[in-house]
């Protein structure tokens, strides 16, 4: 095998498909990225037997050929090469001289018969949508899935769809995410339990364009990932997610609008004075036009009030501060809506649409 190609695409490329390299592995070609130069095009592919990437390396192929590589040495020696075209050849007994200008490294591939492929899946009837939807979608839910492994299912994110609509949801046992897009056609109905490692990678790779499409297969086992030259599978989470509608309400009895960057600037202070040893309450005061914020831990106090237009009765709850900022965080209106119904009972912020709902379970407090 010998192909060339500049520095920079094979840089991109290797950027993309490290993404499924494992960091710790007792199968020692999984630490490798499979080259194919068999066809018109060049690929490459990495594979951690849970989540597979596989994109198209823009290059010339001078002579045909298969070979793996150790995936953190080949990227080190390609990021340091001089800014110009490199070439790769390969010659008997897996040998591969790596060379760009004056610069020639040589290094021991392996044998690509040990190299696992990617799952085959039927791309018949995709989910379309773009990029930048997706990228959202993720952005603005990921941070409720649960870091535990105890429960498997709440370690992933649920993905839903319902003729013309999908619908994203991350919980971890105190908090919900919820973001839902009307789509521009009517699809079948899916359910998926998609790992968070993938979501938070797809996320990365996702050029967020609102131009660039991505197209969703999905079988029994697994979910392909489709966009311009890249190409992810990924094992789904087996199980049944939870009957999220059943934990969502639309009663309240305290509604608030309050400026997002005046809220989260307040939250923000009042970490401050959490540890994860010490998660201190905060306590939200809710008056007629001004929201007290306060929190007192060992470490100090802290008292804010944030001007707010309020609708029902007064109230006074205590959250987990890092749960109310997270939540607030994703969202990009300037003026967001929290609904209470009492002291006991979780918030939710959600817009008019209800296209995002963030639910908060309540904390104790003195």
């Amino acid at each position: 095998m010998k192909i060339t190609a500049p520095k920079q695409e094979l840089l991109k490329s290797l950027g993309i498909v490290m993404r499924a390299v494992p960091s710790r592995t007792t199968m020692s070609i999984l630490y490798c990225i499979l080259i194919d130069a068999t066809v018109d095009t060049i690929r490459f592919t990495s594979n951690d037997m849970e989540m597979g990437i596989e994109t198209v390396v823009n290059g010339s192929i001078e002579e045909r050929g298969l070979i793996c590589l150790d995936a953190k040495m080949f990227y080190e020696i390609i990021r340091k090469m001089p800014e110009s075209d490199v070439t790769i050849e390969v010659g008997s007994n897996y040998q591969t001289t790596i060379s760009c200008e004056k610069s020639v490294f040589h290094i021991v591939g392996k044998d690509t018969t040990e190299f696992s492929p990617l799952p085959s899946i039927d791309r018949k009837d995709p989910v379309i949508l773009t990029q930048f939807q997706l990228r959202e979608m993720i952005r603005q839910t990921i941070f409720s899935i649960s870091m535990n492994d105890a429960n498997k299912i709440l370690t992933g994110e649920f993905l839903q769809i319902r003729e013309n609509e999908i619908r994203l949801v991350g919980l971890d046992g105190h908090r919900i995410a919820i973001r839902r897009v009307i789509l521009d056609a009517v699809y079948e109905n899916r359910e998926a339990i998609i790992p968070g490692k993938t979501m938070n990678e797809i996320g990365k790779i996702l050029t967020g364009e609102t131009e660039d499409e991505v197209k969703l297969y999905f079988t029994k086992n697994h979910v392909l990932f489709e966009m311009n030259q890249t190409t992810m599978v990924s094992r789904l989470i087996e199980g049944t997610y939870f009957r999220v509608d059943q934990m969502l309400s639309n009663d309240f009895e305290t509604k608030i609008s309050v400026r997002k960057s005046e809220l989260s600037s307040a939250v923000d202070r009042a970490l401050l004075f959490t540890s994860e040893a010490d998660k201190r309450p905060l306590v939200m005061t809710v008056g007629t036009d001004t929201m007290n914020l306060r929190i007192t831990s060992p470490m100090g106090s802290m008292s804010d009030d944030v001007e707010i237009a309020m609708e029902g009765k007064e109230l006074k709850i205590g959250f987990n501060p890092k749960f109310i900022l997270d939540a607030i965080r994703v969202i990009d209106d300037e003026e967001i809506l929290i609904y209470f119904l009492n002291s006991k009972a979780p918030c939710f912020i959600r817009d008019e649409a209800q296209s995002y709902i963030y639910m908060v379970l309540p904390v104790n407090f003195v």
